[in-house]
């Protein structure tokens, strides 16, 4: 039996622009995420707990699309990007219900 070769093949495939470009959409999701938990720990308002939690989500979907799309073009993130943006709505939707009952 032939043992298939499983190694992955880091490509950076992206100019400078789309570098920057992505890196600040995270830095923006992060910072978002981090002044929505500062606030949530002065006034201790589910809604912001649970936006603070959906924007570190949707900071880890910016990331895993700039390494999809830059540095592993073969391999197709698309599944666990799309998880990721339906559990961080999933997560905001429930804060808007839990904040209104």
């Amino acid at each position: 039996m032939d043992m298939v070769d499983a190694r992955w093949t880091v490509a950076f495939s992206g100019s400078l622009v789309e570098v920057v470009i992505y890196l600040l959409c995270v830095a923006t999701s992060l910072l978002c995420a981090y002044l929505l938990a500062r606030a949530y720990g002065r006034g201790h308002r589910k809604l912001l707990i649970c936006s603070s939690i959906c924007f570190g989500l949707l900071a880890m979907n910016n990331l895993a699309l700039a390494v999809d799309i830059l540095l592993l073009p073969d391999i197709d993130l698309a599944l666990a990007r799309v998880v990721m943006s339906v559990v961080a709505v999933s997560v905001l939707l429930y804060g808007f219900i839990w904040e209104t009952s």
